[in-house]
């Protein structure tokens, strides 16, 4: 897996939570049994950078916790026809996911637990986000989160 992390933040991101983003990024990967040359990057930032890409692509002038920006969709719009080969030899770029590092601290005081419990929540939400799941519906919201939990779990995050 080859991760491409930011840090935005303005108090900057702490050794172990840089440490904890490339864990669970490859952990995740690993269970979803993704190509080693699979490619993804991870920007922390705060409230008020992560609310105006919130306004902007999601019309919410609020800020969230996370957000996914997918690099490839079932949009055919945008298709690209490429030879198999070729295509087989460049690396898959799944996307980016942007963290605010205050919704962070925030939901961990919220829901009483740690922050690295929180910080990993959110990396593995939005990279399954990137590989397609999503919530919108019960059965998948069920398959999504049972995922979800068992990377968390399996990494040592337990709830």
């Amino acid at each position: 897996m080859d991760l491409e992390l930011y840090d935005q933040t303005s108090a900057g991101a702490q050794p172990e939570q840089l440490q904890l983003i490339r864990d669970l990024i490859d952990l995740a990967g690993k269970t979803l049994k993704l190509r080693d040359d699979t490619e993804v990057s991870v920007t922390l930032m705060n409230n008020d950078d992560i609310q105006k890409i919130n306004e902007q692509y999601r019309g919410v002038d609020r800020p969230t916790d996370v957000i996914s920006f997918a690099m490839h969709d079932d949009d055919d719009d945008d298709l690209i026809v490429m030879d198999p080969e070729l295509a087989a030899e460049l690396p898959l770029n799944l996307g980016d996911i942007m963290i605010s590092v205050d919704k962070v601290s925030e939901q961990a005081a919220f829901l009483q637990h740690s922050e690295a419990r929180e910080l990993g929540y959110l990396v593995v939400h939005g990279f399954l986000h990137l590989n397609g799941y999503d919530h919108l519906q019960p059965a998948d919201e069920t398959e999504m989160f049972t995922l979800q939990r068992q990377i968390l779990d399996a990494y040592g995050l337990e709830k």
